[in-house]
C-alpha cells in the first residue's frame, strides 16, 4: 500500500543539496557562490579550500553534500560533474540593538541566509 513516490525536483542527470540558516548576509554569501558557478566540481572544491572568506568552508560542505548525493542517490559519475546552479536566498534576521547617545537606540540586524547547489553530469567532448 503506502504512499506514492514524490517526483524528483531536478532532472535525471542532476543532484541537489541545500543549506539553511547560514549566519551571514546573502550578499556576502553570493560572492562565494558566484565564484564556483559553472565550474567543474574538482576546481570548485580547490577554490573554496583556499578562499580567505569565512563562509567558504560552509559552502564547501554543501558542495560536498551535493556531490555525495549525486554519487550515492542518483548513480552519477563524480568526474563529469559541474556546478550547474548555486543560488542564495534570504532567511530570518535577528533584530538586536544597542543604546546610543541622547536616549536613542541603534538597530543591529543579524541576517541569516540559505544556499542551494545543483550539480549536473555532462559528457566530456573528445
Amino acid at each position: 500500500m503506502g504512499k506514492e513516490k514524490n517526483p524528483r525536483r531536478v532532472a535525471d542527470n542532476e543532484a541537489m543539496a541545500k543549506l539553511r540558516m547560514l549566519r551571514t548576509s546573502p550578499q556576502k554569501l553570493n560572492l562565494v557562490a558566484a565564484m564556483i558557478r559553472g565550474k567543474k566540481v574538482e576546481k570548485a572544491l580547490v577554490d573554496l579550500t583556499f578562499s580567505k572568506r569565512r563562509i567558504a568552508e560552509d559552502v564547501k560542505k554543501c558542495l560536498q553534500s551535493a556531490i555525495a548525493n549525486a554519487e550515492n542517490n542518483h548513480n552519477l559519475d563524480v568526474d563529469e560533474l559541474i556546478v550547474a546552479e548555486a543560488y542564495v536566498g534570504k532567511n530570518m534576521t535577528l533584530k538586536r540593538g544597542r543604546p546610543r547617545a541622547r536616549g536613542r537606540y541603534g538597530k543591529i540586524m543579524k541576517p541569516f541566509s540559505e544556499l542551494t547547489i545543483t550539480v549536473r553530469q555532462v559528457e566530456e567532448q573528445a
